[in-house]
């Protein structure tokens, strides 16, 4: 009798979580990272899979906590990076502000200390809140500099960042409860389709066996925990992006998305990269509604590397050819950056920067002693922060068959030359005076390095785009140019 007393009681308890799991529950308030939202009455509420909330409405929100408004009785020490400049000014008008992401641009409701800030972009309370939203709220950093997201994996003199958010979370609104096992729709833009964890294709991954030390599996959960914003079309974002949340430099971003991509295709069990799985696909449907939404990705510098693989990943992964149709203002910094030409030591797949502090023109086509200094700023950033953060991304693109997806073969016989351990470029070379860069065969994480190296050559052969186009500025714009 006891026995089945028991088991009565345990089948009760299983269909109420059901039932929790299906249809929520009913809550006044809701927390996430240090976040509140107060609404007007109790609401139905649940959390996405990958821990964001979810609220069925209309509902009012009346109170934010920390409360978004100004501050007063506070001086930030705000310096000038090595170019002289900064996006960031002394106003105390806006602190731990919310914003309805409608769409990708140059303005922002979070922080007013941002040169991008619109305090008509701030949410006011009280908030209704319509089913097909999202609201992003943040918790401002009292004081600067902070932490960088990305402190393990940097040098000492980028411990500290100048960053004014510290937070941010999502609150979503829909007319009805999602399936328990639903991403969070993207942030950006009224449309929420939602995608579930039971449509992931896990044996799409390849299953390598692991060389060299794989970071730590927290570690990298942990970074793709948090939403990662990314609808601010500017360099700006670098001192704006929440330090607890994201990295704030497109390298570091590329870096991430490469050792992620690496590490869910090593030889372990399905468990072990459902986490991470899941926080990669999260960021590619983020991506993806940013794309729709208006959002392209500057070519110039390094700030806006890694965006295009999430988008196709989580595609790939949930079978969902939308991913793979964008709106043709969409453009990716590592497609800009690389195209077919001749160059000055014979090398056939150029790099470029288009744009940093203005237009910049090509210059891997002339001999190094005709580069101007801008030129020779180029290569600096070609050294130090793009390519050398593709390559895991490459790879795991090459292992996925995803060469012909991508649809810019220039990117992945850039990376190769990148990777080319032998120089057959070294006498031409020493004639322009210029020897190869003692970056180029390696990146910053050992990881991928020896990942690389071990498993480049076994790639699997693959139809290639045959697209073949150059980014160019024509009146003042980019545009694409067909090369040969």
């Amino acid at each position: 009798m006891k026995n089945i007393v028991q088991f009565a009681i345990s089948a009760v308890i299983f269909l109420i979580l059901h039932q929790i799991s299906l249809f929520g529950q009913e809550r006044k308030t809701i927390s996430q990272y240090g976040i509140t939202w107060e609404f007007d009455r109790p609401v139905r509420c649940g959390q996405f899979i990958n821990g964001d909330w979810w609220v069925t409405g209309p509902v009012t929100i009346v109170k934010i906590t920390p409360a978004p408004g100004a501050v007063s009785g506070v001086k930030d020490n705000i310096k000038l990076n090595h170019w002289n400049d900064t996006s960031l000014k002394p106003d105390t008008t806006m602190r731990n502000g919310s914003m309805i992401v409608m769409g990708a641009g140059h303005r922002h409701g979070y922080d007013s200390r941002q040169g991008s800030y619109d305090r008509n972009l701030s949410v006011r309370l009280p908030l209704k809140f319509e089913p097909g939203t999202s609201l992003v709220s943040t918790i401002s950093n009292t004081e600067l500099p902070v932490d960088n997201f990305c402190k393990d994996i940097l040098w000492e003199n980028e411990y500290k960042s100048q960053i004014v958010l510290k937070t941010a979370a999502v609150l979503t609104c829909l007319k009805e409860p999602p399936p328990s096992d639903a991403f969070r729709p993207p942030y950006a833009g009224a449309n929420k389709p939602i995608f579930r964890v039971k449509d992931i294709r896990w044996n799409m991954l390849p299953k390598l066996k692991p060389v060299g030390e794989t970071p730590s599996w927290e570690k990298m959960e942990r970074y793709f925990q948090r939403v990662w914003l990314d609808h601010l079309i500017s360099w700006e974002q670098q001192e704006l992006v929440p330090n607890e949340n994201q990295p704030n430099y497109g390298r570091e971003y590329s870096r991430l998305v490469s050792l992620a991509s690496l590490m869910l295709s090593l030889d372990v069990p399905q468990k072990q990269k459902e986490k991470l799985g899941i926080g990669l696909i999260q960021l590619g449907i983020d991506l993806y509604g940013i794309a729709m939404n208006g959002g392209n990705w500057n070519e110039g510098g390094g700030h806006s590397s890694g965006r295009k693989w999430p988008i196709l990943f989580a595609g790939m992964m949930l079978n969902k050819d939308q991913f793979f149709t964008l709106p043709a203002t969409v453009f990716f910094q590592e497609d800009a950056q690389t195209y077919y030409g001749q160059g000055w030591f014979g090398q056939t797949v150029l790099w470029q920067m288009i744009q940093h502090h203005g237009w910049r023109t090509t210059y891997e086509e002339k001999m190094p002693q005709d580069w101007e200094q801008w030129d020779k700023t180029s290569e600096s950033y070609r050294v130090c922060c793009n390519a050398v953060s593709w390559i895991g991304t490459a790879l795991v693109a090459r292992y996925m068959k995803a060469i012909q997806l991508w649809g810019h073969d220039a990117y992945f016989d850039y990376v190769d030359r990148w990777m080319r351990e032998d120089d057959p470029y070294k006498d031409a070379r020493a004639l322009g005076g210029r020897p190869r860069p003692t970056g180029e065969t390696n990146t910053f994480d050992p990881f991928v390095t020896a990942m690389w190296k071990a498993y480049r050559q076994g790639a699997p052969e693959q139809p290639v785009s045959g697209v073949r186009k150059k980014w160019v500025m024509k009146d003042n714009k980019g545009a694409w140019e067909e090369t040969e």
